[in-house]
């Protein structure tokens, strides 16, 4: 067996929080290499052609969740990356005539009015109660959770946590246990009468959630979707211009800077454990040797797949072996002949470069979940269609438009393998938009159709989970992924993880492998002894 030269830390894949991690360690002067499966750098943040012509982002889709600090710190746009926002934020379309869009400088507040006073009235008020509780939770974005069992810093860090939360108030108290435990539709309820509204802000609730609005725990996932910010405007959503791709692009021509090496085609077979501790890894039968190993993957497959029998004690792989992995996410892009005409707003303007949700009631997304659950898929899903070519001219022809269509519920496991039926949901879905935009399924000219299975397959997304696992309460802060292994070092000494399976959870965010490369920085004093 060949056996590559020493270093510092490897890293099992090139997704954007691998390289966030390599490059976070790289600049503090670590050797740093990154193994990735695939033959390209990204991970499931990639620009692919699709159909002749045809280019867009294949997995992830669109940009808010990206740290601003992760931005300014690699300097992300000094190697390339542009970012622009949407000219609106959402656009929610029915059947009839009746509509509801979303967005910056007091549109939200006006487009509600138009549907009810007294919920635009209360619109103030739940933005106050979610601007609370988001600010308390972004704190610990990008820094770890209080560990169970941890020592000293586990326990300031405990403090902190009870300090932010006693400044929010009784009020902010309330409103902070009400989104961690109830769920998004009892909130949202509270709020709003009318069905569109509660619709626009609950289908945060559901994005890679397989889960009706009204499970308790589903107010967290909304919140989760709030954190962030695009072209420094908080809150608000948009588009890497080349895709997802130029996201992990700038971020590898930023790791590259710094001398940390990127293998692609580079499979890796097995964590090496030596005398107790993670060594190295062994990837296409080479023998890579460092100090420590930091994996970008599902902990699932970390602990199921990659580390060899009694690596680590019992009761934690028995836990890893059940953690939850699936989020009946469907992917599809289509490449148009033409922009869609929506019934409700048929003729084009700045609310096609907006999400375009397609789920118009609480009622209606709960229905998704239960025909899911009892039929094997959504008979009418939710959708979310982006067209990034209304703000991006290079990803399609001139006059030729892509789609990224986002869609809820298809588990992993269906009647027949998703093999022979993955085609039949693609024509569902178009179908399905069809009937909003009259005219959509004749300007589809050409497809990519990936069930959770193919992205499973090719992203390494086990069970198609595109989070890394379940973002429910079992599942998050101090117990992601497990209790005692929320500083990002796993129960095997040198090895660490840094992907979405880790605090703060999944999305295009680059805080896991930020926070995990600040744990490795910490422990550097240990390799040396």
């Amino acid at each position: 067996m060949a056996k590559a030269g020493p270093i510092d830390v490897l890293i099992i894949g090139a997704g954007h929080n691998g390289l966030v991690c390599a490059w976070y360690l790289a600049d503090r002067g670590l050797k740093v290499a990154v193994l990735e499966a695939r033959g390209v750098v990204g991970g499931a943040a990639v620009t692919e052609e699709f159909h002749p012509g045809f280019r867009n982002s294949t997995a992830s889709y669109t940009v808010s969740l990206l740290n601003p600090q992760v931005i300014r710190d690699m300097r992300l746009d000094a190697h390339g990356l542009r970012v622009v926002l949407r000219k609106i934020d959402n656009f929610l379309p029915t059947e009839g005539p009746e509509h509801l869009l979303a967005g910056r400088n007091g549109l939200t507040r006006r487009e509600i009015a138009r549907h009810s006073a007294s919920d635009a009235e209360n619109f103030d008020a739940y933005a106050a109660a979610i601007g609370r509780v988001v600010g308390v939770l972004r704190q610990w974005l990008l820094r770890a959770p209080p560990n169970a069992g941890g020592g000293l810093g586990d326990l300031l860090a405990m403090l902190k946590l009870g300090g932010g939360v006693a400044r929010l108030g009784i009020e902010g108290q309330r409103d902070l246990a009400d989104f961690f435990t109830r769920s998004a539709a009892e909130i949202l309820e509270r709020y709003f009468s009318t069905e569109i509204v509660q619709a626009l802000f609950g289908f945060d609730s559901v994005v890679g959630h397989y889960a009706s609005p009204y499970e308790p725990g589903s107010a967290y996932v909304l919140l989760h979707h709030l954190f962030g910010e695009a072209a420094g405007v908080e809150g608000a959503w948009g588009h890497a211009i080349g895709g997802m791709g130029a996201i992990t692009k700038a971020m590898a021509r930023a790791c590259r800077a710094k001398g940390v090496e990127i293998l692609v085609d580079t499979p890796v077979e097995e964590v090496i454990v030596e005398r107790g501790r993670a060594a190295g890894v062994v990837a296409r039968g080479t023998a890579y040797r460092a100090a420590a190993v930091a994996a970008g993957v599902n902990p699932k497959l970390l602990f199921t797949s990659l580390l060899p029998e009694g690596a680590v004690d019992a009761d934690s792989a028995g836990r890893m072996a059940k953690w939850q992995s699936e989020s009946a996410t469907f992917r599809m892009n289509l490449a148009l002949s033409e922009l869609p005409r929506f019934t409700s707003l048929p003729e084009p303007g700045d609310h096609l470069t907006a999400g375009i949700i397609i789920g118009p009631s609480l009622g209606y997304m709960d229905r998704a979940w239960l025909d899911a659950r009892r039929d094997g898929w959504s008979r009418e899903p939710v959708v979310e269609m982006l067209i990034p070519s209304t703000l991006d001219d290079s990803l399609a022809p001139a006059g030729a438009h892509v789609a990224s269509l986002f869609c809820q519920h298809f588990p992993y496991e269906v009647a027949g393998g998703w093999d022979a039926r993955r085609d039949e949901a693609a024509d569902h879905i178009i179908r399905h938009v069809d009937r909003f935009a009259p005219g959509f399924a004749a300007s589809v000219v050409g497809r990519l159709a990936l069930s959770p299975l193919d992205l499973e397959r090719r992203f390494g997304l086990v069970g198609g989970d595109i989070f890394h696992g379940k973002m429910g309460l079992s599942q998050l802060f101090s117990a992601r992924p497990m209790i005692g292994a929320a500083d990002y070092r796993m129960p095997l000494p040198g090895l660490y993880l840094c992907g979405a399976g880790a605090h703060p959870g999944g999305g295009v965010t680059g805080a896991p492998g930020h926070n995990a490369a600040q744990a490795i920085l910490k422990d550097r004093w240990k390799w040396a002894r």
